[in-house]
């Protein structure tokens, strides 16, 4: 029996596709996200949707833009990024690459929330997040009210622990009060109320570098509840993976909860064997019914805060407690001692990239064992004079991993491709300008590590189905009209290490929610012209 208002349903649903702009992909070749083979189909655009894929007759109003030669794929999905303030700010990086959706607060650093705390979570995470005096929201409400004004990207937030566990005791490393537990416990529970769509954890950074496995059990639980995903950058990359690896899984087991391991590696080239056993035991334990995946970032190269490199102890009570650690000469013997011990890489394979002063500029670029060269010192010595003259306000890019290892991730079915880029001010890593361009360029078609539409899938029905992002990561009718089109033969990365700024090539097109985003001319230049060009 047709439902009474069944006729009237139609009918308004016809008038709202004629009121609202189409737009007509033509010529595609299409590649879904879904993992599918490509296949050439027209594409229907009506306002923020997709109303129509394959062989049709178009309205005869529908603007029209022929991409001949071009694939049509979902907007990418960055779904490791830290670009929490950035997306209100308009930047242009990610787009250039093809990417409309965004996950922030990883890592433990999420920009919320902030009250009684405030300043001491801006010391915390502006290395990461590149803020400086006057930003943070209360909670996960107020931050994702705001992310709806983001000009070019949808964005999806986790509540960071690192940030969490500051607003609820301070920027210290010691062992949580049962009132400050409950209170995490009914922030955290709050937040993903909101719309937050996990939690993070940074357990190579102070203060999350103490929390006590039993912490981290009872936040897990409340994640499990809601159904969502913790992702997680572990206790160590390098000598500790596979302990790392392994408590990660357990709390997993324990709690339930869809564990996201953050940008997989082996740091060290002592360590590059032990990255096949892990992942063995990450897929042994999805096959054995824990909910597990994990992310990685197609470089071997790392970029993060030059504080890491410092035993996380010394950074209890945050920057200016380390600089007068780092004063006292019996202290600073110690941190020297473990710093050296600690070491999984040569000195030269870790690179400055941004400094605060003025006086240390011209030692940006440059490694660790050029600079202490120059200084005619020990590169340990040099290290710890860096973070007291820049009082710990300095990012570093860390040489890693092989590239057989880092071709094992890329590949392997559980990973998702990530950026991880961090934006600094000084000289950023190459795969914040690069990362989908040079995966889909240098990777799928120049080592032919992958097919298109297995690193598509990567990139974006895979991430969406992951993190629980409805109606995007596909190109099906009735979602979302988030669109990259862009040149098979000619798509790539034309940032490096020298010059990572570089926007990348073969990105002609994107649709984000229907509307086509303005690339600039002269960065990404566009083959093919729409009649009466759609609002950007």
């Amino acid at each position: 029996m047709t439902e009474p208002n069944a006729t009237a349903q139609s009918t308004q649903s016809q008038v709202q596709i004629l009121q609202e702009e189409l737009i007509l992909l033509k010529n595609a070749t299409l590649i879904d996200g879904s993992g599918a083979a490509p296949r050439s189909a027209d594409l229907l655009l009506s306002g923020e949707r997709i109303a129509a894929i394959g062989s049709f007759t178009p309205p005869p109003h529908a603007r029209t833009l022929d991409c001949t030669g071009l694939i049509a794929a979902p907007g990418f999905l960055d779904a490791h990024s830290h670009s929490d303030l950035q997306v209100l700010r308009g930047r242009m990086e990610k787009t250039l690459q093809g990417v409309t959706t965004e996950i922030v607060g990883n890592c433990g650093f999420s920009p919320y929330p902030m009250a009684q705390h405030a300043q001491e979570v801006r010391q915390f995470a502006n290395g990461i997040l590149c803020g400086r005096q006057n930003w943070g929201w209360p909670s996960a409400s107020a931050y994702l009210d705001a992310l709806a004004s983001a000009p070019h990207a949808n964005v999806y937030s986790l509540i960071g622990h690192g940030s969490l566990r500051i607003e609820v005791a301070g920027n210290q490393q010691r062992s949580l009060t049962e009132p400050e537990m409950d209170r995490m416990e009914h922030l955290l529970d709050e937040a993903l109320c909101a719309g937050a769509i996990g939690f993070s954890t940074g357990l190579m950074y102070a203060p999350g570098s103490c929390a006590p496995e039993r912490e981290l059990e009872r936040l897990c639980r409340v994640v499990a509840r809601h159904g969502k995903v913790y992702a997680s950058h572990m206790r160590s990359y390098s000598s500790g993976l596979e302990g790392a690896v392994e408590e990660q899984l357990e709390l997993a087991r324990r709690t339930g909860c869809r564990l996201q391991i953050s940008h997989l590696q082996a740091v060290g080239r002592d360590n590059w064997t032990k990255q096949a056993a892990v992942l063995e035991r990450i897929a042994a334990a999805a096959q054995s019914g824990v909910d597990v995946a994990f992310d990685c970032y197609p470089y071997t190269a790392g970029n993060s805060t030059l504080t890491q490199m410092a035993p996380q102890w010394a950074l209890d009570g945050g920057l200016d407690a380390l600089v007068e650690r780092l004063r006292h000469t019996v202290t600073r013997r110690r941190i020297l001692e473990e710093t050296r011990a600690s070491m999984a890489l040569p000195w030269s394979d870790v690179v400055l990239t941004s400094v605060a002063s003025g006086e240390n500029q011209p030692l940006v670029g440059k490694n660790l064992d050029q600079i202490a060269h120059l200084r005619r010192q020990d590169p340990a010595e040099t290290l710890l004079d860096l973070l007291l003259e820049e009082h710990g306000e300095a990012t570093m890019l860390t040489f890693n991993q092989s590239q057989e290892n880092l071709r094992q991730t890329v590949t392997h079915p559980l990973s998702i491709i990530i950026s991880d880029g961090l934006y600094v001010r000084g000289k950023a890593h190459p795969r914040l300008h690069g990362t989908f361009p040079f995966l889909l360029g240098e990777l799928c078609r120049g080592r032919r590590w992958l097919s298109l539409e297995d690193a598509i899938h990567k990139i974006t029905g895979q991430p969406a189905e992951r993190f629980g992002i409805r109606g995007r990561g596909l190109l099906k009718p009735g979602y979302y009209a988030d669109v990259t089109l862009f040149d098979p033969a000619t798509i790539d990365s034309k940032a490096d290490y020298d010059s990572p700024e570089r926007p990348p090539a073969g990105v002609h097109h994107v649709f984000r929610n229907g509307k086509r985003l303005d690339l600039p001319s002269t960065l990404s230049p566009g083959s093919g012209q729409v009649g009466g060009q759609p609002n950007a």
